[in-house]
């Protein structure tokens, strides 16, 4: 049976992708030596970086002002760097789920923080409006895309102050304004490679600007002047992802993959909203193209495990919805083959027929 992979991270990698690491695995750059046991100064190597970060400015369309990283601990870990790297006495925060109020809780550690805003109290399942962002913070900080709760900003926001994004899983899916930002950031496993790898697009001119010591693996700077090689950076997940940038730049780059990313989450989002027995969970002006939640219909909630079991043998994996949200939960990024959308809707619709 085939199986359709909806993980919502670690997720579903191109198919070219996998091969060429596979390969790469064996033999590295013909160097009869696998990319597992390669040393980071090999020059294949130090090649790989260079056009992994060439292909983020070539898709993204960096300005030549920012620096493109690639560092270990996730976006987690970014949680922290940042305020450490670019927070003086205060920072705004939009509250808009788990990971968002994670962030937040950790910039505490260097001053104040400010909520400007919060859907905490309807369980995240909308993005908040008319907020203020306050001038007299060093940043705002948002989430663009909820994975646990299906929300997602659609557009690039303006901001008065200093914009930081965590874009760990909408990242590639949609064309970015980067000169919005001050700094983007995000973890790879869910639209441009395998977990154990962060990515971080920053602005030069916002560092270097705070008066307290900064650890030098926690500096921007140190990266910047290392070309992401300070430290043995995360080889392989590097590589995958640079051949997974290889393949979104053949499926014709960012703004063709957007168009492909609607397409799917439209399709999913109109089968929902049709069939009776299921009901979606995020406000509709604020539903995500990557993550699409949903749970059974008032009517029909003692019918969720058995909807569970049943596309499980019809080959769907990963549809279980987060703890705090429960249902289910379809992530569809950029890998996700249209094959697999379909093969979804074909099952909610045999399942409504059966009920």
């Amino acid at each position: 049976m085939k199986k359709y992979n909806f993980n919502a991270g670690p997720c579903v990698l191109p198919r070219p992708a996998i091969e060429a690491s596979i390969d790469a695995i064996r033999n590295f750059d013909n160097t009869g030596i696998g990319i597992l046991e390669i040393s980071h100064r090999t020059p294949g190597w130090e090649k790989v970086m260079k056009e992994c970060a060439d292909l983020w400015r070539e898709l993204l369309h960096i300005p030549d002002n920012y620096k493109v990283l690639f560092v270990g601990g996730g976006a987690s870990t970014q949680f922290f760097t940042i305020p450490a790297n670019i927070m003086k006495k205060k920072a705004a925060y939009l509250q808009t789920g788990v990971w968002a109020k994670k962030a937040m809780q950790e910039a505490k550690f260097y001053g104040d923080v400010e909520i400007v805003g919060s859907s905490e109290e309807k369980n995240y399942s909308y993005i908040p409006k008319n907020y203020t962002i306050p001038t007299d913070a060093d940043y705002f900080h948002i989430t663009t895309n909820n994975t646990i709760y299906g929300t997602e900003f659609k557009e690039d926001i303006d901001s008065p102050i200093t914009l930081v994004a965590d874009m760990s899983s909408d990242i590639m899916s949609r064309p970015v304004d980067i000169s919005k930002y001050g700094i983007i950031y995000g973890g790879a496993q869910k639209n441009v490679g395998p977990a154990g790898v962060a990515f971080v697009i920053v602005r030069e001119d916002i560092l270097g600007k705070v008066d307290r010591p900064i650890p030098s693996i926690v500096d921007y700077r140190s990266h910047i002047k290392g070309n992401s090689m300070y430290n043995t950076p995360p080889v392989f997940p590097i590589y995958v992802m640079y051949e997974t940038l290889k393949w979104l730049k053949d499926m014709g780059g960012v703004e063709k993959m957007h168009q492909i990313n609607k397409d799917k989450a439209q399709m999913l989002y109109d089968e929902i909203d049709r069939n009776k027995m299921f009901m979606g969970t995020a406000a509709k002006e604020d539903r995500s193209l990557m993550n699409v939640c949903f749970v059974m219909s008032d009517e029909f909630k003692d019918r969720e495990s058995d909807f569970l079991k049943f596309a499980s043998e019809q080959g769907m994996v990963g549809i279980k919805g987060h703890r705090s949200v429960g249902g289910f939960r379809s992530s569809i990024y950029n890998s996700c083959p249209v094959e697999a959308v379909e093969a979804l809707v074909k099952c909610m619709q045999d399942f409504e027929k059966q009920n």
